[in-house]
């Protein structure tokens, strides 16, 4: 496996290099231009790739890119950039990257990194205190766009001054390990507030819509789904109570009750091919005006998550993450039943397609639609007008179903979870690696003749997607799951035994 994993890093080292050739300093890279752009409206950004990928080269022996990446941190960036910027992906990437490099660089066996660490910790705490301000609302719930350089906050006027669950559920991990390195507790008391705010208004069974008002804390009726804009919250409910030792009981307590919702609200099994997905669902006011929940049988790619988070789940419950697997309970195997059933579907939705690659978003066929469907896939990719792909067919390198099937090797050793992972690999070098250097997007995964590819490399391909790769084919000693979490942008972040807990976080 060896090799395999090498091929990770030159893959990593053959998006790097293009990215430094030809849009060094800017947030995003188009790899078919061979430009860069920026967030904000200036033209002046934060080194959203630079700053994301710190940890990523780190991990994978990339000395001299790791020296120019942190070169640049030190001379070149600055967060007195104008210009509305998202506070979510703000948080888990360059946040996150910065918290990153400093854990790394504090315990790297090359002792000359560990002066950089400090650096880090200086940039992470400028950043931090920037953001503050996203938490300056009536309820504490944070808003979604902050001007860095004003340093002052907006709401989301694009859907009606609303937070997402996302937003306000996924900076947790960030804010308390700042809190524990910088000895200050404020930034882990924000975040502990907002849990406070979701824990109280969240229906009994643990789901919830994806918007809520920061002005009253309270969720709107609006759809409840675990893709866009809901995703991380329940992701980060488990890892918090892993980050901190399982030293906070009461986040092991609500993942527990939101992973029992999911499985009786929003899981379901195809007809045909008995295929275990989520579906979402939406209000709709019926006939005595009283909302109703519609089922929508739609899976974004984003879900593929959960499949592996399910099975750490099971496993983050028993010393050094080694389960006796005869001795599981009842909610523990059902949790693992449908973690495993998840993974088999996103995987299926890869496999299923021509190119070897997955969708963004997936549709599921009723049991009556199945059985008339002469086709043995239960799924499909919902196409426009004159049978058009429309966004749903596209894949943007995401990393959602590495990241389980990565879980899932490291926690069964099951091989079959490699295979996959290689046979992905493949696919993705294939269709999506370009010979100039960078990986491109694909605007259609049904066709694999006539592939247009997409003028975008995004971050996370860098230090998510093909960082699982290359930690799927390495040993149980890098980056060890009892010792390590990684954030929602695949960032690693330290376990450790907090200074003292809270009565809030420490409640069962």
């Amino acid at each position: 496996m060896l090799s395999r994993k090498r091929s990770r890093g030159m893959r990593h080292q053959h998006s790097w290099k293009a990215y430094e050739e030809n849009a060094w300093g800017a947030d995003e890279y188009h790899p078919i231009s061979k430009s860069g752009s920026y967030l904000t409206s200036n033209e002046r950004g934060m080194g959203y790739t630079i700053v994301d990928s710190l940890d990523s080269l780190l991990l994978m022996g990339f000395d001299e890119e790791y020296e120019r990446a942190r070169d640049w941190v030190k001379d070149e960036l600055s967060f007195d950039v104008p210009g509305k910027v998202n506070g979510f992906e703000t948080i888990i990437r360059i946040l996150g990257g910065l918290l990153s490099a400093y854990y790394l660089t504090s315990t790297h066996t090359n002792p000359v990194y560990h002066d950089d660490s400090s650096l880090f910790l200086e940039k992470a705490l400028d950043l931090s205190d920037r953001l503050l301000p996203l938490f300056d609302t009536p309820s504490g719930i944070p808003y979604s766009f902050i001007d860095l350089a004003a340093r002052k906050a907006y709401p989301d006027a694009d859907n009606g001054g609303m937070s997402s669950l996302a937003e306000a559920g996924t900076l947790q991990l960030e804010f308390k390990y700042l809190s524990e390195i910088s000895g200050n507790p404020m930034y882990g008391e924000k975040a502990e507030h907002v849990m406070m705010l979701l824990d109280k208004q969240m229906p009994a069974e643990g789901v919830a819509p994806v918007l809520l008002n920061p002005q009253t804390g309270q969720f709107a009726l609006f759809d409840i789904r675990l893709g866009s804009r809901g995703d991380s919250y329940y992701e980060y409910l488990l890892k918090q109570w892993i980050q901190t030792n399982r030293t906070e009981p009461v986040y092991r307590k609500m993942y527990d009750r939101s992973m029992k919702g999911i499985e009786q609200v929003l899981m379901n099994r195809s007809a045909k091919q008995g295929l275990v997905f989520t579906h979402e669902l939406g209000p709709q006011r019926g006939r005595d005006g009283i909302p109703q929940w519609m089922i929508r049988p739609k899976q974004d790619h984003l879900v593929c998550f959960l499949g592996g988070s399910m099975l750490l789940g099971v496993a983050s419950a028993y010393p050094n993450n080694q389960p006796v697997w005869s001795q599981l309970t009842p909610s523990q195997k059902i949790d693992y039943a449908a973690g495993k059933g998840l993974i088999e579907t996103c995987v299926n939705t890869y496999e299923g397609n021509p190119t070897g690659l997955g969708a963004e978003i997936v549709m599921f066929r009723s049991p009556a639609e199945s059985k008339a469907h002469k086709g043995n896939l239960d799924w499909y990719i919902k196409h426009g007008l004159q049978d058009e792909p429309i966004l749903d067919g596209r894949n943007i390198l995401r990393p959602e179903t590495i990241e389980s099937l990565f879980l899932a090797y490291r926690l069964t050793g099951d091989q079959i979870y490699r295979d996959q992972g290689w046979r992905m690999f493949k696919a993705f070098e294939r269709y999506c690696r370009l010979p100039g250097g960078g990986y491109a997007g694909i605007a259609d995964v049904e066709n694999g003749v006539q592939v247009e590819r997409l003028d975008k490399m995004e971050t996370f391909w860098l230090s998510e997607t093909l960082k699982y790769f290359y930690l799927l084919f390495s040993d149980g000693q890098t980056v060890p799951l009892d010792q390590n979490v990684f954030n929602t942008e695949a960032h690693i972040l330290p376990i450790f035994t907090p200074k003292g807990v809270s009565d809030f976080a420490s409640s069962v």
